[in-house]
């Protein structure tokens, strides 16, 4: 089975961040500029402090009727961020996203975020291996 590490190396580990203090609508607009679903918010020391997400916009902003340029990614953003480990497994990483219903998994190491999977990743890295076994099952059928 994949490692997240594994996952990282083929995706790249660049992860779009944004201040706490910007507005939702900067962090929405980025969002829709890169066509991701998520940002990271940093500390100081270069720390995870929280995430913010598309759900958090509509379930923080668009439903209770906020304004979008007056309120902050500090107002919405989610502070008790799941996340996982270089070493993790793709499964156990699928296994956490389900039970905790999130689609964003910031990868940590050393206090560092240095890469962040969508249920995406994992969807298509959970194909990808199934695909292989069923291909080597096959040669091995027909030889």
């Amino acid at each position: 089975m994949k490692l997240v590490k594994h996952l990282l190396d083929a995706k790249g580990r660049h992860v779009e961040s944004i201040v706490r203090e910007a507005s939702v609508f900067d962090a929405i607009k980025r969002m829709a500029d890169k066509s991701i679903g998520s940002l990271v918010i940093l500390d100081d020391d270069g720390g995870l402090a929280g995430i913010v997400t598309e759900r958090d916009y509509a379930r923080k902003v668009i439903i209770k009727g906020r304004s979008s340029r007056d309120t902050t990614v500090a107002d919405i953003m989610t502070t008790s961020v799941v996340v996982a480990a270089s070493d993790h497994t793709v499964n156990a990483c699928m296994e956490v996203m389900s039970d905790r219903r999130v689609r964003h998994l910031p990868v940590v190491e050393d206090g560092k975020v240095i890469g962040l999977l969508s249920i995406g990743d994992l969807v298509q890295a959970i194909i990808a291996d199934q695909q292989e076994e069923i291909e080597q099952l096959e040669h091995y059928i027909s030889s």
